[in-house]
C-alpha cells in the first residue's frame, strides 16, 4: 500500500470515527430496553442466550422463561443454572408433539404466570422469553396483557423475546429487531440435529 492509500484511508476512518463518536455522544437516555429476535433462521434462542450470558459475565441477574420446549436436555440451561440463572421451561414440547390444545394452554399461562412475576421483579436485570412468540400466535397468551407487563417492568430491565413471526405489536413497542432468515439449514440436507450445536 502507499503513502498516499495510507493517508486516505487513515482519512476515511478518521471521519467515520467521528460519525461513530457524535452518536454515541447523543445517546444519553438509560434505560432497559426490549429485544426482538425473529424471522424463520436457525439462531434466535442462541442469540438470546448468548445474552443471557453476557448480562451474567457482567454480574447482572438474569430470568429465563423457555416456551414450547420440552423435558429434553438443553446445553445452555445445564451450564446457566449452575451460575444461579432460574429458568421456567413450559415442558410440554412442541404442539404437534402434545397434540392436545388444553394442556398447552394451561402450560402456557403457567410459564407467563411465572414470566410476569420476573417483569415485576426490580432484581432481575435481564428477562429473556424464549420463544413466546408461538404463544400469541396460537392465542394462548393474550397479547395485550403481555405488552402490559412489558410497559410496566422496572425501568433498569431488559427483555430478549424469540421466536418465528412476533405480532406486530411486540415489534411495534421493541427498541431493537432483528430478523434471522435462513439460507441453508444442514436438517433439509438430512443430518440430524447435534449436542452442543443444535441443543
Amino acid at each position: 500500500m502507499s503513502e498516499q492509500d495510507k493517508q486516505k484511508h487513515k482519512a476515511r476512518m478518521q471521519a467515520h470515527k467521528e460519525k461513530v463518536d457524535e452518536r454515541i455522544a447523543q445517546a444519553t437516555e438509560e434505560r432497559g430496553i426490549v429485544i426482538v429476535i425473529t424471522g424463520n433462521g436457525k439462531g434466535k434462542s442462541t442469540s438470546g442466550f448468548g445474552t443471557v450470558a453476557r448480562a451474567v459475565g457482567h454480574g447482572m441477574n438474569a430470568a429465563v422463561v423457555q416456551y414450547v420446549k420440552g423435558t429434553w436436555p438443553c446445553g445452555e440451561r445445564d451450564l446457566l443454572q449452575q451460575v444461579g440463572v432460574p429458568f421456567h421451561v413450559m415442558g410440554t414440547g412442541f404442539t404437534w408433539e402434545t397434540q392436545d390444545k388444553e394442556t398447552d394452554m394451561k402450560a402456557a399461562q403457567a410459564a407467563w404466570e411465572q414470566s410476569r412475576q420476573w417483569l415485576a421483579d426490580p432484581q432481575i436485570d435481564l428477562v429473556l422469553l424464549d420463544e413466546i412468540t408461538y404463544m400469541l400466535t396460537y392465542k394462548y397468551l393474550d397479547v395485550d396483557d403481555v405488552l402490559q407487563a412489558l410497559a410496566n417492568r422496572p425501568v433498569h430491565q431488559s427483555v430478549v423475546i424469540t421466536g418465528r413471526a412476533c405480532h406486530r405489536a411486540v415489534i411495534d413497542i421493541a427498541d431493537t429487531v432483528s430478523e434471522v432468515r435462513p439460507q441453508k439449514h444442514a436438517f433439509d440436507a438430512g443430518i440430524k440435529a447435534q449436542k452442543g450445536i443444535d441443543w
